[in-house]
């Protein structure tokens, strides 16, 4: 390793100055393989499984929804790379100054779940890596495992950008190895794969659970990474095509993503669990099962460490005068209660699916709407000092209500034709007219983007309303 790549990252949510820009395509592709070679995507693929689809149509849903997902994620890269900013902060450009901070809050808040879903997995691998050795399942050995592993978390976190970039390059390679292994066993050998596995449930709750899953394993996957996206490309020099950084960042984000929920629903048709523990001893049991084990502890640290990073950036763009030091502790402190709710959750399978279809309600209309302001309102051009002046004089605006209208109008959109495991997320048009159908996250980013480009002509900022009325 070379001095550059142990140097502390001294950045918190200003402009990447172009001296420190030195991050490459193949080095953000790591990032986001790094991130995504996790068991959190067995269990992705294993809920297909779960929730009674067949083994072939989930793959389907698997492979299509994530090149859709990917490709929506792999946009927003662009974004930062094109600015020097992080996610949060080009927000601003279409929600305002203030008017960005719901979405920082929201996306904060969202971490602190990923963060305790992402522990959840190391702390069962390493009960099943435990167990091996007779050591018993109790609930002080796995809060033990939650403090170590979350101490590491935060630790990398603190650090910031340059040991995340470090760490994925080092600790990739020889995870990817293993799982081409993992990969290969389980696929071959008798008995592990029940590929003719079909489904059990009628038409009208089979089209249902098709598309719930579509958007909760399949599209949303990717889109569940936007409001990270342009924290990491940020680093990439202006003098790297932004083709490139898509496509880096597209290829590192669909492989891992689709082989692993692919690897995941295979074991699942016979094993018929989430539990990433039980799968891996499925398949190769015996003192082999301790190194696959302790092997893919790298994933879910691997995600951590960037939902750790991020969440800070998400708080300090909603305005927390902390530094990003003593954030990071926070968000260390309460990922680790986030942590003991899913690791004593009565079904993980479905708390997951809850979390993922509740996230999604939101994140698609945001998603929606920058997308929206950036590449068609604004064709890709930001002024970045404006998204770094006050409320009351940024040419953003203190809060943008034709954004603010146009997450709302999204927000509603989304959950008529939303078809969750929660009563209450379980719209009056997906249950009354379309058969239990979810289409949330197309509503949810079409109508949010279409009335943000509608009003953009008519509605105004606060701001400038307050500034014309002074005569600015």
């Amino acid at each position: 390793m070379t001095d550059s790549e142990l140097r502390a990252d001294v950045h918190s949510i200003e402009p990447i100055p172009d001296a420190d820009r030195d991050s490459t395509g193949p080095q953000q592709m790591w990032i986001w393989a790094g991130a995504n070679i996790a068991p959190v995507n067995w269990a992705l693929g294993a809920l297909g499984i779960i929730l009674k689809l067949g083994l072939m149509e989930t793959i389907a849903v698997i492979v299509l929804g994530n090149i859709v997902g990917c490709a929506i994620f792999a946009a927003f890269t662009v974004m930062g790379h094109k600015t020097g900013v992080n996610q949060m902060v080009l927000s601003r450009s279409a929600f305002g100054v203030r008017g960005a901070y719901l979405p920082s809050i929201l996306m904060f808040v969202m971490t602190l779940g990923w963060i305790g879903v992402n522990t959840y997995f190391p702390v069962k691998i390493s009960i099943g890596i435990l167990g091996q050795f007779g050591i018993p399942d109790t609930w002080l050995i796995e809060i033990v495992i939650i403090t170590l592993v979350m101490a590491v978390q935060v630790l990398i976190g603190v650090y910031g950008f340059y040991a995340i970039r470090t760490f994925e390059k080092y600790t990739v390679p020889p995870t990817i190895a293993i799982m081409v292994l993992m990969s290969i066993l389980a696929w071959t050998r008798p008995g592990v794969v029940n590929w003719g596995l079909t489904s059990s449930l009628p038409p009208g709750a089979h089209l249902a659970m098709l598309t719930l899953l579509t958007t909760a394993i399949g599209v949303g996957w990717g889109i569940s990474w936007v409001t990270w996206a342009s924290d990491y490309s940020r680093f990439v020099p202006k003098s790297v095509p932004s083709k490139s950084v898509f496509w880096y960042s597209y290829v590192g984000m669909l492989v891992p993503s689709v082989w692993l929920a692919v690897l995941g629903a295979t074991i699942a048709s016979t094993t018929l669990d989430t539990d990433p523990a039980k799968m891996v001893s499925a398949v190769f049991g015996g003192p082999v099962s301790i190194l696959v084990l302790l092997m893919v502890l790298h994933g879910p640290i691997a995600t951590n460490i960037l939902n750790v990073y991020s969440a800070t950036l998400a708080a300090l763009s909603a305005g927390l005068k902390f530094s990003r030091f003593w954030l990071t502790v926070i968000v260390g402190i309460a990922g680790y209660l986030v942590t003991l709710y899913f690791i004593f959750a009565p079904s993980f399978a479905k708390a997951f699916d809850n979390w993922m279809i509740s996230l999604l309600l939101w994140m698609s209309p945001w998603a929606g709407v920058v997308l929206a302001d950036f590449f068609i309102k604004r064709k890709g051009k930001i002024d970045v000092a404006e998204l770094y002046r006050s409320p009351e004089t940024s040419a953003y605006g203190d809060i943008n209500w034709a954004g603010m209208i146009a997450f709302l109008a999204g927000l509603v959109a989304g959950w008529l034709v939303e078809d969750g495991l929660v009563g209450a997320l379980q719209g009056p048009v997906s249950i009354n007219l379309l058969g239990g159908a979810d289409l949330s996250w197309l509503f949810g980013i079409a109508v949010s983007g279409g009335v943000y480009l509608a009003l953009g002509k008519h509605v105004t900022s606060s701001s400038s309303i307050v500034a014309s009325s002074a005569g600015r």
